[in-house]
C-alpha cells in the first residue's frame, strides 16, 4: 500500500503542476454538478409534452441508471488528462529521467494506472453524492430498500471509467502522441460499429451479432451503461400507443462486468509489454 501511495504522489505532483489538467478536472466536476439542471428541460415528442422532472428521472432506483449514463458523456475530459500523462512523458523525455531516478518500468506503468483508478473513484464518489442528494429531494420513493436497489450502476460507472482510462493509456504508450491516441480511440469506436453492422446485415441477426461484439473492448464498455430513456414513463406510453414494447432493459449481467475487467488487465499487460520492449 505504501508503494502505491508513493506512485500516486508522483503522478499527483505532475498533474497539479500542469495547468491544462487542472482546468479539465475542474470543468469535468462542474459539468457533473450541472446534472441537476436537467430537471428544467421541457420538450415535445410528437403529440406528447415531456417535462423530464415529471417523468421520474430523479426517482429511486432509476436515478442511479440515469445519472451515471449522463455523467459518462463527460468522461472525455478526464480521458484527455490520462492520455496526456503518457504522451507528455515521451514528448518532454521525463520518462527517461524517472527511470534514471530509480523508478522501474513496471512501477512507471503502475503509477499511471493508480492515478487513473483514483480519478475513476473520485468521479464515482461525486456522482454518488449528487445522485443521493437529488434522489432524496425529488424521488417519490425513499425507503432504503428501493434507494439502493440499483446502486450497481455506480460500480458499472467506475469500471467503465477505469477501462476507458486503461484503453487510452495503452494507446498513449503505443503511439506516444495525444492526437494519434485519441484519434485511434474514436476510429476504433467506429470500427466496432461497422463490424456489428456487417455481422447483423450479412451473417447473423441482431441478437447474435450483439453477443459476439459484446466481447469487443468498446462495445463491452457501452454494455455496462445502456441508454436509460426507454425506461421513462413517457417512452412506455408511446410504446403502448404504437403497440411495441419500448423498455427492453433487463438489468446488467455479471458477464458484462467480467469482460470489462479482463480488458482492463489486457490493456495494463500490453502497456507494460510495450514499455519494456521499447528503446527509450
Amino acid at each position: 500500500m505504501k508503494k502505491l501511495t508513493q506512485l500516486f504522489d508522483i503522478e499527483w505532483y505532475k498533474v497539479k503542476h500542469h495547468t491544462l489538467s487542472k482546468i479539465l478536472i475542474v470543468a469535468y466536476f462542474f459539468l457533473l454538478s450541472s446534472i441537476a439542471l436537467i430537471a428544467s428541460i421541457k420538450f415535445d415528442l410528437g403529440n406528447t409534452k415531456i417535462h423530464l422532472a415529471e417523468q421520474g428521472i430523479f426517482n429511486f432506483p432509476y436515478i442511479w441508471h440515469f445519472n451515471t449514463y449522463i455523467a459518462d458523456f463527460f468522461t472525455f475530459f478526464l480521458a484527455i488528462i490520462i492520455v496526456s500523462m503518457i504522451t507528455n512523458e515521451f514528448s518532454y523525455r521525463t520518462i527517461k529521467q524517472n527511470l534514471i531516478d530509480g523508478l522501474s518500468k513496471k512501477e512507471f506503468v503502475q503509477s499511471k494506472f493508480v492515478f487513473g483508478i483514483f480519478l475513476s473513484f473520485l468521479a464515482t464518489l461525486f456522482v454518488f453524492l449528487i445522485t443521493l442528494v437529488l434522489g432524496l429531494i425529488y424521488s417519490d420513493y425513499t425507503s432504503w430498500g428501493i434507494v439502493f436497489s440499483q446502486i450497481y450502476f455506480l460500480l458499472a460507472f467506475f469500471l467503465k471509467l477505469t477501462a476507458i482510462f486503461s484503453f487510452v493509456l495503452f494507446l498513449g504508450f503505443l503511439f506516444k502522441r495525444s492526437a494519434f491516441a485519441l484519434g485511434f480511440f474514436f476510429i476504433w469506436m467506429v470500427f466496432e460499429k461497422i463490424i456489428y453492422g456487417l455481422l447483423r446485415w450479412k451473417i447473423f441477426d441482431d441478437k447474435i451479432a450483439g453477443k459476439i461484439t459484446a466481447f469487443f473492448p468498446y462495445t463491452s464498455l457501452q454494455n455496462l451503461l445502456p441508454q436509460p430513456f426507454t425506461r421513462l414513463s413517457a417512452a412506455k406510453q408511446i410504446g403502448k400507443q404504437i403497440g411495441e414494447k419500448i423498455d427492453k432493459f433487463q438489468g446488467l449481467d455479471i458477464s458484462d462486468f467480467v469482460i470489462v475487467a479482463i480488458w482492463i488487465y489486457i490493456f495494463y499487460f500490453f502497456s507494460l509489454y510495450i514499455l519494456k520492449k521499447r528503446d527509450l
